[in-house]
């Protein structure tokens, strides 16, 4: 079996598995017991900065996903793709944490690539890409028994169809499916190239208060195409695509709603004319 090895392991996250169960008691605390309501939660929303930016958000969403039935299967849609970029995915073999090895859902992975092109992905042959690597150390942790898929899908309508085919065929399979869209909201400054509002204490409000609101407010609505829109239209999400398509797969799992977890920013834990919004979402 092909393992591919982490790419951002020591340094957007703690290198070994002491290390990481330190950093992730410490996220719960930070978290404070918060839950969503409701008892069925089949997937959720989250960020993908280094651990220290976003990590809390990232594992809190993921704890609340562990505290339902465990699922055979963690569908994880990530990947900074364009409208243009070609579909990923990671089919056989396995993907390192500092926990151990997770290996694919090789059969799932097989019915989907049967259905849509993917440029596949092997333990020898990859893009290096943090958003869906970065939440395999919390998945590992909480979910120790269950595959993965890593998906990268393109902000396009045509990537929801793959959520919906997740719904379909592990149903098919009977196998029980968690699914994750992993995307940072808006990147804000002359280190992003974006600055429409200027530097400084108005933008960073209209960040916080207007643009990255309009995209949560897609997701809290479980509107995949309305997260599209927002991401190509006000730059609120870097993997909108992968946001989108989470979304899709959740309704067709029967999730029915929403719910917002945490909201915060890079310039929370490091002020800067530079910053990057980050959210939580279970449903």
């Amino acid at each position: 079996m092909r393992v591919r090895k982490a790419s951002f392991s020591g340094s957007w996250y703690p290198g070994d598995a002491k290390a990481c169960e330190k950093q992730i008691k410490a996220f719960l605390k930070e978290g404070g017991g918060k839950r969503p309501p409701g008892e069925k939660r089949v997937g959720g929303i989250v960020p993908h900065a280094g651990w220290y930016f976003s990590g809390a958000t990232a594992c809190n969403v993921i704890h609340c996903l562990s505290e339902g039935p465990p699922p055979d299967v963690i569908i994880i849609f990530g990947m900074h793709l364009q409208a243009a970029s070609d579909c990923y995915m990671m089919a056989d073999g396995a993907w390192e944490t500092p926990f151990g090895d997770i290996p694919i859902a090789s059969e799932l992975a097989r019915e989907l690539s049967a259905r849509f092109r993917f440029q596949i992905e092997t333990g020898d042959h990859f893009i290096p890409d943090n958003t869906i690597e970065l939440q395999l150390p919390f998945i590992k942790y909480f979910f120790n028994a269950a595959e993965i898929i890593p998906i990268g899908v393109p902000p396009v309508r045509e990537s929801l169809k793959i959520g919906r085919a997740i719904a379909e065929l592990s149903a098919r399979l009977n196998l029980r499916v968690n699914v994750l869209g992993s995307t940072d909201l808006t990147h804000y400054g002359a280190n992003y190239g974006f600055e429409p509002r200027g530097r400084g204490r108005e933008a960073l409000d209209w960040v916080k208060n207007t643009n990255d609101p309009k995209v949560i407010d897609a997701m809290l609505a479980m509107d995949p195409e309305g997260v599209l829109r927002e991401g190509l239209s006000n730059q609120n999400a870097c993997c909108a695509g992968a946001a989108a398509t989470a979304i899709a797969a959740g309704k067709h799992l029967g999730a029915n709603a929403a719910h917002f977890f945490s909201y915060t920013t890079s310039y929370d834990k490091s002020p800067s004319e530079s910053f990057v919004g980050y959210v939580g979402v279970v449903f």
